[in-house]
């Protein structure tokens, strides 16, 4: 199976690089002509994954008619420009293996709804879990879920990508595996509030335990499957980005926890923290269909500018008890 990737960031660049560690051609389109003559010249990615050697058997362009010659394509976009990008490649029938993590903030839609609606042909299958692109790209082991309904092309993706330090585990529970990624990178940014304003582990642990609540409540009502949030694609993924600042998400939460603003943190970024386009999008789809999320939507107040980390906090310090399988 001949695999393009869609999207030249540091997670789509780590996944060519899995794609190709066989030996296999591998075609990456980014937008950036720097990032195309960094690949094709140097074999690294300098602007977003520098010091890590790429295996000569990827190949950049900025040319999406380029992909025409892939079986299945690795969607990498930021999940706000998926829809347009999709709408412009050379999808057809192609298996297209959504690896963004996020909600479409216009439709309120899951990422594989979005695909399916621009590529109505194209098979569907999602990849997520936790997984740095940096430890992806170096070969480090990592684990990850491939969630497709779409059993006939399950096995052939899994051959093409699976490694003996790239671990994949199947599912067909395409919204659980979804849902995970996308509620995590919310959560994440509220772990690294906790961290900027020193409130300590402790804060952290319990903030990581009920988030895992709000998850599984959010995961539930839209038909997700309990054990598909508690694993890798759900609370492993959360756990790996709730603790570290190589998650951008977490990154962008401990600047909010020291005191600086969301438009000052965001104008400031080079790569996306996705977490700060989902919280809005997410909040209201809470609200819309009753599922009590109080840290999601104490971060979409914080994103938005309508109460600073004091208030959240005094806030979400004043909920009344309550059982906790609530």
């Amino acid at each position: 199976m001949k695999l393009g990737v869609l999207g030249g960031g540091a997670w789509g660049t780590a996944l060519a690089q899995v794609a190709a560690a066989d030996g296999r051609d591998t075609l990456l389109w980014a937008r950036e002509p720097e990032v195309v003559d960094s690949i094709n010249r140097e074999h690294e990615n300098a602007m977003f994954l520098p010091g890590v050697a790429l295996s000569p058997a990827i190949r950049a362009t900025r040319e999406l008619a380029d992909l025409a010659d892939c079986e299945a394509l690795l969607v990498v976009t930021p999940a706000q420009h998926m829809r347009a990008v999709l709408e412009q490649a050379p999808v057809e029938a192609r298996a297209l293996i959504l690896c963004s993590k996020g909600i479409e903030e216009r439709s309120g839609a899951l990422l594989h709804d979005v695909a399916r609606a621009a590529c109505p042909d194209a098979p569907i299958a999602v990849l997520s879990g936790p997984s740095f692109a940096d430890e992806v790209a170096r070969g480090l082991p990592t684990a990850v879920t491939l969630a497709t309904d779409e059993s006939a092309i399950r096995e052939q993706i899994r051959a093409a990508l699976a490694r003996p330090n790239f671990r994949i585990y199947v599912s067909d529970d395409v919204a659980g595996a979804e849902i995970g990624g996308a509620v995590k990178n919310v959560l994440a940014i509220a772990c690294g509030v906790v961290e900027g304003k020193g409130l300590g582990q402790n804060a952290r642990a319990a903030l990581i335990g009920r988030g895992f609540a709000e998850m599984t409540r959010f995961g539930i009502a839209l038909g997700a499957r309990r054990e598909t949030l508690a694993g890798l694609s759900g609370l492993g993924d959360l756990v790996l980005t709730c603790s570290s600042t190589s998650s951008r998400n977490y990154s962008l939460g401990l600047g909010l926890g020291q005191g600086r603003s969301a438009a000052e943190l965001l104008d400031d970024r080079r790569t996306v923290a996705e977490g700060a386009f989902t919280a809005p999008v997410l909040a209201r789809l809470a609200r819309e269909k009753g599922i009590d999320m109080p840290i999601v939507a104490a971060v979409d107040a914080l994103i938005g500018g309508r109460a600073d980390v004091d208030q959240i906090l005094e806030q979400l310090l004043a909920r009344p008890p309550r059982a906790e399988s609530h």
